[in-house]
């Protein structure tokens, strides 16, 4: 028979073993890979108001530079009006602003491709909202300087659908910004330029079509 000290002893043995056996199952969150945290960012919808944009940039997986991301000045909230009025007052149909960024840079040979996450939120104005608004939205790599030059930009749109409360999140991941590696110093030149962008969401011009010649 047992004594008491003893089966004290096996209950210690017990627990030990068990809490050893839930640590080597929990994984530490710094192994978490630069995706995952990507993911983990723009994973969910977000209840949070709109505020002052948070930059998230996680550092590259390698030496390779990532540049920042920067929200182009003048482009940081997108007003719409009812139709004749100006986005003031009561005349507001919604506006967009962009909260949050991340960016993750890969790459391939002499080309970068660039991952650019954007998450913001729409709020209908007291002229009242339609039920689902499209977001025009552009990425553009700059090198910055005294004159600035453009080396690649895009333009992107998503649609978001409006509940009852007026307040919805919405997230944009580009994932097709490609851009030559830039040589030497240059690249500490180099930015992530976003924001809102109405002119994406006018319709190309078609090319006219070319007149056959007579014979």
């Amino acid at each position: 028979m047992m004594t008491a000290i003893g089966l004290r002893k096996i209950g210690i043995v017990a627990v030990v073993s068990v809490a050893i056996s839930c640590g080597m199952l929990v994984s530490p969150a710094a192994s978490q890979s630069l995706g995952d945290r990507f993911k983990s960012l723009f994973g969910g919808k977000s209840d949070e108001p709109a505020a002052a944009p948070t930059i998230v940039s996680p550092e590259p997986e390698n030496d390779l530079s990532c540049p920042p991301v920067t929200i182009r000045a003048g482009a940081s909230t997108y007003a719409v009006a009812a139709p004749g009025k100006q986005p003031v007052g009561n005349d507001v149909r919604f506006q967009a602003t962009i909260t949050r960024t991340a960016r993750q840079c890969t790459k391939t040979g002499d080309q970068i491709t660039a991952r650019i996450g954007i998450q913001g939120r729409v709020i209908a104005g007291p002229a009242g909202a339609p039920s689902t608004i499209d977001i025009p939205l552009r990425v553009a790599v700059v090198q910055g300087g005294v004159q600035e030059k453009t080396i690649a930009t895009k333009a992107y749109q998503t649609a978001v659908p409006m509940s009852e409360n007026g307040s919805e999140p919405f997230t944009l991941i580009a994932e097709d910004l490609v851009y030559p590696v830039p040589s030497g110093a240059t690249a500490d030149a180099y930015i992530f330029y976003i924001g809102f962008d109405p002119q994406a969401l006018k319709p190309q011009a078609k090319p006219k079509p070319v007149a056959r010649q007579k014979n």
